[in-house]
């Protein structure tokens, strides 16, 4: 079990993932917007920790991930990074935080390292934002890059739709991969595109590809917290399993508290201090 003052547990780095460019050494990421997750997901391991700008849609309910700000992503960076004693820290870039220009990238990208303690960005995008990561990378930032069914896009694509399927759009998709490889990315993101397309991506490229919706070819994984336990309602994307049923216990402790509050089962004697006339220890809050 990890905890977080122990000076045993290695912290995975850029270098690290940019050496697991093998299927033998799969790279599992989750996302994470809140401490209290991220400290269970890096107790079990996982590898990265992506702040997702999917926040938008998982935490404020939003339709889409559009409306999501650079602070919103800091504020959620720094619940996530200080729980990541072993995971990277990866914070999306939100959308028209890095599309302007290379130097508004530069700056955004330099004021999530900053403001949102994560250790690396991602972008979403292909050929069109190349010189953006090659701006960024120059500048000592780490870059994740994100191809395929890029969210942000929704609008231009139609809604959330899988990409590359046709000669001429897994050409694009494939270009994109390698646009930005050469810009400088230590991996890329493949979402929502043919496995067959994902594979041969994944042999032509040099950096590790991370899936979602991108079949088992690729070097890595990437889910969705909230999709992996199990706590959406309502539609479930066809790539996510859910490995639990959170969402179920959730529901049934909540009404069972309920009931003992209803019922006055709850709060019992043993969930009180004791008299006014009695010693009692100083109580220690939780923090």
């Amino acid at each position: 079990m990890y905890a977080n003052t122990s000076s045993k547990v290695r912290k995975v780095t850029v270098p690290d993932l940019r050496a697991r460019k093998s299927p033998s050494r799969s790279i599992a990421m989750v996302t994470a917007y809140d401490f209290t997750m991220a400290r269970l997901l890096d107790e079990a391991g996982v590898d990265v920790l992506l702040v997702g700008d999917s926040l938008g849609m998982i935490v404020q309910g939003l339709d889409n991930t559009i409306p999501v700000t650079l602070d919103e992503m800091c504020y959620h960076g720094r619940a996530v990074a200080r729980a990541a004693v072993h995971a990277h820290v990866v914070g999306d870039m939100p959308f028209m935080s890095y599309q302007v220009s290379s130097s508004q990238a530069v700056e955004s990208a330099g004021k999530l390292l900053k403001e949102g303690a994560v250790e690396s960005v991602k972008l979403e995008g292909g050929q069109e934002i190349a010189e953006h990561i090659f701006r960024i990378v120059r500048a000592g930032i780490p870059v994740m890059a994100h191809i395929g069914l890029t969210p942000q896009s929704v609008h231009a694509f139609g809604g959330f739709k899988v990409q590359g399927r046709g000669e001429d759009a897994a050409e694009r998709v494939l270009a994109d991969a390698r646009a930005v490889e050469q810009a400088g990315a230590y991996a890329v993101v493949l979402e929502a595109v043919p496995p067959d397309l994902a594979a041969r991506i994944t042999s032509e490229v040099g950096i590790p590809t991370i899936g979602i919706g991108a079949g088992p070819s690729c070097d890595g994984q990437v889910l969705v917290c909230s999709d992996l336990l199990g706590m959406v309602r309502g539609h479930v994307p066809k790539f996510a399993k859910r490995y639990a049923e959170l969402g179920d216990l959730v529901v049934e402790a909540a009404r069972a508290y309920v009931d003992e509050v209803r019922s006055h089962a709850f709060p019992g004697a043993e969930h009180c201090y004791k008299p006014n006339t009695q010693t009692e220890p100083v109580v220690e809050l939780r923090h």
